[in-house]
C-alpha cells in the first residue's frame, strides 16, 4: 500500500523550490521549442502539463518533467518530415498512448539495471553540458539554440566552437548582470546572515537584481544597456483569439499515416528510456533517499503527453536539469514540482510582459550554479578513489554524454560497466595455484561459489594448459552452484584428455547433485556422476585419482 504523503506539510520550502524550478524552466521550455522548430508556447505548454499534472500522478517528490532537450532532434526531423505540427501532434498523442501501456506491462523496472556510477557520470556529464552551453549567455552571446544541448548544434557551431565566439560577441553588460547575480546566488549559500531569508530563493533576487540593473541601463542610455535579444522572449497574448492562435490541436487524420506512427513509437522509446534514466538520478538527489515507482511514473508521463498533444504542446520527460535545481532548492514533495506548473500558467497569463524583462545572462549564472553542482570535482575524486572498476564507466559516460548525447552516454557507460562485471566474474569463477614437490607439481583448482556459463571460456583455458604427466585438484568445497556447461567441460577433461596425456585429476567437495536454474532440457537436479562413467563415479566428498 502506498503512503499518502500530505502535499501541503513543507508548502514554505516547496513554495520557494518551485519558484526556483519555474525560473530555471522558463528559459529551456522557451529555447527548448525553438531548437525543436516548434511554437514558442508549445513548450510553455508542455512545461505546464509536466508540472500540474505529470507532477501529481507521479511518486516521485524531486523530479520535474518538461519539455526535453535530449527530444529536439528528434521533434525538429519530424516536423520536417510530416510538413506540418499539428500532424506531430498526432504522433505525440499516439507516443503517450504507448507509455502508458509500458507502464502497465511494468517496463520500468528496466531502470534497476542501470548502475549507479553510470547514472553518476550521466549527471556529471549533464552539468558539464550545462555550464558549457551557458557560458556564452553569461557573456551576452545568445546566437545558439538554448535548448541544444548536444555537442553539434543545428546552427553548425559545436559547445566548444560557440565558446570561443564569445570573444567577438561578447556585452559588457550582460557580463555585469552575470558578475551581480552569481556574487547574489553564492553569498545566498555562503554568508550566514542571509541565510535567515531562505524563504526567499537567491535566484529570485538574483533575476530582480538583473532586471533593475537593465532597467537602469535603459533609462540612462548607456551603453551597458542589454538589448531585447538577449532577454526572455516569452509571446504577450491580449486576447482569447490571440490565445486561439497560439494554441494548435493535433490533426488525427495522422493516424493513417505510417511516419506517424515510427515517430511515435521512436518518441516513446526515447521518452521512456531518459525519463527512467532521470527518476534514478532524481532519487539519488532526493536528500530523504526515497524511491519512485517506475511503472507508475511512465504511466504518468504518458498520461501527460497525450494531455499535452492535445493542448498543443510538446513531448516531455522528467528532466535532470529541473530536478537537479528542484532538488538545490531544497524542495520536499512534489508539490514543489506542481507550484512551478501552476507558475508557468500564472505567468504567461499575467505578467509576460515582466518576464520578458529578465536577462538571459541571470538565468544563464543560475543554471551554471545548477551545472558545477552535478559535475564537482569531489564527485570525480570520489569515483577515482574507488579504482577503475568504478572510475571508467563513470568518466566514460560522463566525456560521451558531453561528447555526443545522453543516450549515447549512458550505452556506453553500460557497455563498459557488463565488461568490467564480466571480466570480474571470469577472474573470481576460481583461483590458481601450483604447489612444487620433488616428485612433482600439484596444481590446485578452487572453483568459487558460483561458476557460470561465462566462466567457461577461462576455465576450459585453464584447463588446456595444464601439461602432461601432472597432478592437479579440483575442489568445490565452497560451492553451490555450477552450470551444467561446466560441469561437462570437468567430466570431458577428467575422462577424455587426463587419460590421454596421463594427468592425475582430483575432485575434492563436489556435491552429488546441483539446483540447476531454468531448463525444459535439463532435468531439474544434475548429479555429477551424470558425467562420468559408472566405473569412474565420483562418490561425495570422496577424494580420487
Amino acid at each position: 500500500m502506498t503512503k499518502k504523503i500530505n502535499l501541503f506539510a513543507n508548502l514554505k520550502s516547496d513554495f520557494a523550490s518551485g519558484l526556483v524550478v519555474f525560473l530555471v524552466a522558463l528559459p529551456l521550455c522557451l529555447g527548448i521549442a525553438m531548437a525543436s522548430g516548434a511554437p514558442l508556447f508549445s513548450g510553455i505548454i508542455a512545461g505546464i502539463v509536466g508540472g500540474i499534472v505529470v507532477g501529481y500522478l507521479s511518486q516521485s517528490h524531486i523530479s520535474v518533467s518538461g519539455p526535453a532537450a535530449g527530444l529536439t532532434a528528434i521533434i525538429l526531423t519530424a516536423i520536417t518530415d510530416l510538413g506540418a505540427f499539428d500532424i506531430f501532434l498526432c504522433a505525440v498523442f499516439i507516443a503517450g498512448i504507448i507509455q502508458l501501456l509500458l507502464g502497465f506491462v511494468k517496463a520500468g523496472s528496466i531502470s534497476n539495471y542501470f548502475p549507479t556510477n553510470v547514472i553518476e557520470g550521466m549527471l556529471a556529464g549533464i552539468g558539464i553540458i550545462i555550464i558549457l552551453k551557458q557560458l556564452p549567455h553569461a557573456f551576452g552571446y545568445d546566437a545558439d539554440f538554448e535548448g541544444d544541448q548536444s555537442f553539434s548544434q543545428m546552427d553548425g557551431d559545436n559547445t566548444i566552437s560557440s565558446l570561443f565566439r564569445v570573444f567577438d560577441h561578447f556585452q559588457l553588460g550582460a557580463i555585469i548582470v552575470t558578475l551581480v547575480s552569481l556574487v547574489i546566488l553564492i553569498s545566498w549559500e555562503k554568508v550566514a546572515f542571509l541565510k535567515k531569508f531562505k524563504l526567499v530563493p537567491g535566484a529570485l533576487i538574483a533575476v530582480i537584481a538583473g532586471i533593475i540593473l537593465n532597467e537602469i541601463f535603459l533609462s540612462t542610455g548607456s551603453s551597458l544597456a542589454i538589448a531585447n535579444e538577449h532577454l526572455v522572449s516569452l509571446p504577450v497574448p491580449t486576447s482569447i483569439d490571440d490565445f486561439k492562435e497560439i494554441i494548435v490541436v493535433p490533426n488525427f487524420s495522422g493516424l493513417t499515416n505510417p511516419k506517424v506512427w515510427t515517430i511515435a513509437i521512436t518518441i516513446a522509446v526515447v521518452a521512456s528510456i531518459e525519463t527512467l534514466l532521470c527518476i534514478e538520478a532524481s532519487d539519488r538527489l532526493d536528500s530523504q533517499k526515497r524511491y519512485t515507482n517506475t511503472n507508475v511514473e511512465l504511466k504518468a508521463q504518458g498520461v501527460g503527453n497525450i494531455i499535452s498533444s492535445l493542448l498543443g504542446g510538446l513531448p516531455m520527460t522528467s528532466v535532470v536539469v529541473r530536478s537537479s535545481a528542484n532538488s538545490n532548492a531544497g524542495a520536499k514533495s512534489k508539490m514543489s514540482t506542481i507550484i512551478h506548473g501552476v507558475l508557468l500558467l500564472i505567468s504567461v497569463l499575467a505578467i509576460p510582459v515582466i518576464l520578458n524583462k529578465i536577462p538571459l545572462a541571470t538565468l544563464a549564472t543560475i543554471l551554471i550554479l545548477v551545472g558545477y553542482k552535478l559535475a564537482k570535482p569531489a564527485t570525480i575524486k570520489h569515483f577515482w578513489e574507488k579504482g577503475k572498476y568504478q572510475f571508467v564507466p563513470f568518466i566514460a559516460t560522463m566525456i560521451a554524454v558531453v561528447a555526443t548525447d545522453l543516450l549515447k552516454g549512458v550505452m556506453l557507460g553500460i557497455i563498459i560497466s557488463v565488461i568490467f562485471v564480466l571480466k570480474g566474474n571470469l577472474k573470481r569463477a576460481y583461483t590458481f595455484k601450483k604447489e612444487e614437490y620433488a616428485d612433482g607439481d600439484i596444481i590446485h583448482i578452487d572453483l568459487a561459489q558460483e561458476v557460470s556459463f561465462l566462466n567457461k571460456a577461462a576455465i576450459k583455458s585453464t584447463l588446456k594448459s595444464i601439461p602432461e604427466n601432472s597432478k592437479v585438484i579440483i575442489t568445490a568445497h565452497d560451492t553451490v552452484y555450477i552450470a551444467h556447461d561446466i560441469l561437462d567441460l570437468i567430466k570431458e577433461f577428467k575422462s577424455t584428455r587426463a587419460v590421454d596425456e596421463n594427468i592425475k585429476v582430483k575432485l575434492k567437495g563436489f556435491k552429488k547433485a546441483y539446483q540447476l536454474e531454468n531448463t525444459d532440457e535439463i532435468p531439474n537436479h544434475v548429479t555429477i556422476e551424470h558425467y562420468y562413467d559408472v566405473a569412474k563415479r565420483v562418490v561425495v566428498k570422496k577424494e580420487v585419482f
